[in-house]
């Protein structure tokens, strides 16, 4: 991987808009990291990670350390500030609070000692080893096992009570044709997901009108949510470049419909159907194909003059 590409990859970490606030406490712009547990940190949270030793939390340098293309690889597969706080915070007890940007040294020490070395506030039966494992291992088997099925979403004094989750959404976000626009001759296309509060987004393909992505992107699925909670598959670089809405409603009904899908052949089980009233270009079909209920989904992209995008979405119950 050369260079260039290493640091935009970083990059596009940091641009994540969970990544842009310390995981720990909140502030603004932080600039260390903790590669082994997957969160980037503030300056004061840092040195409280420091104390506790790096078969705890590995921290480095944003700007001075040099990266290399393991550390990103596990930061990157953890998702993010948000994706590991729904972990690490997954069950903080009434009454305790998380610190904020200007909180005590002797506040981020007990939270942050509690939160990671002590593990206090993840789900009961877990503990993640951060030491002698990756991070991204180790969140990849919380993730494989559906220990997320219940977190909370954000600060405890905006939320009402857990989260309850149904599934996990894997998509593949494929590929773009003739986006319009927005750099002088091109543009540097990346896609964003939103599905209530979780929003992930893919690399950055620059100067590519016709990107190709073939990324998998991963979200959890509430057991309340409206028929479109799919928001947005949004183009931008810097400018909007359309945006689009998925109805994931067939999709889960149909998955739903026929339970273990690894007890039937290969089989079309439903289908979203294209109108005047969503993106799709043509029907999109939910199949089961090898065992996976999967759907190959076409749009062309809303408000915006040109552009089409194509994704691939898996249903993952959280019962298999």
């Amino acid at each position: 991987m050369c260079f260039a590409a290493h640091n935009r990859r970083l990059r596009n970490l940091l641009n994540q808009s969970d990544n842009r606030v310390c995981a720990d406490c909140g502030a603004p712009d932080p600039k260390w990291a903790s590669t082994n547990i997957g969160v980037f940190i503030c300056a004061q949270c840092c040195g409280v990670h420091k104390s506790l030793g790096p078969h705890v939390s590995k921290v480095i340098s944003v700007a001075l350390d040099e990266w290399t293309i393991e550390q990103i690889d596990a930061m990157a597969e953890v998702g993010g500030n948000s994706a590991a706080n729904a972990i690490y915070e997954a069950h903080i007890p009434e009454g305790y609070s998380k610190p904020g940007p200007h909180a005590s040294l002797e506040e981020r020490s007990k939270f942050i000692k509690s939160k990671y070395e002590d593990q206090q506030f993840v789900k009961p039966n877990l503990r993640i080893s951060s030491g002698k494992i990756s991070s991204a291992s180790s969140f990849k088997s919380v993730f494989s096992s559906k220990f997320m099925d219940s977190f909370r979403l954000g600060p405890a004094d905006e939320q009402e009570g857990m989260v309850e989750f149904i599934g996990l959404l894997r998509v593949r976000v494929l590929r773009g044709t003739n986006l319009a626009v927005r750099d002088m001759m091109t543009s540097d296309p990346y896609v964003v997901l939103t599905l209530g509060q979780q929003t992930i987004q893919t690399g950055v393909v620059p100067s590519n009108l016709n990107p190709v992505w073939d990324e998998d992107l991963m979200l959890s699925v509430p057991n309340y949510y409206e028929p479109e909670v799919y928001d947005h598959d949004m183009f931008s670089a810097d400018d909007i470049m359309g945006d689009a809405q998925i109805d994931i409603q067939p999709l889960i009904s149909a998955a739903m419909a026929y339970g273990d899908p690894k007890m039937f052949g290969n089989m079309q089980i439903g289908k979203w159907l294209k109108s005047n009233d969503n993106a799709l270009i043509e029907d999109s079909p939910i199949n089961i194909i090898d065992g996976k209920v999967k759907q190959y989904v076409q749009l062309k992209l809303q408000n915006v003059e040109c552009g089409e995008i194509f994704l691939e979405i898996e249903w993952l119950p959280l019962d298999q």
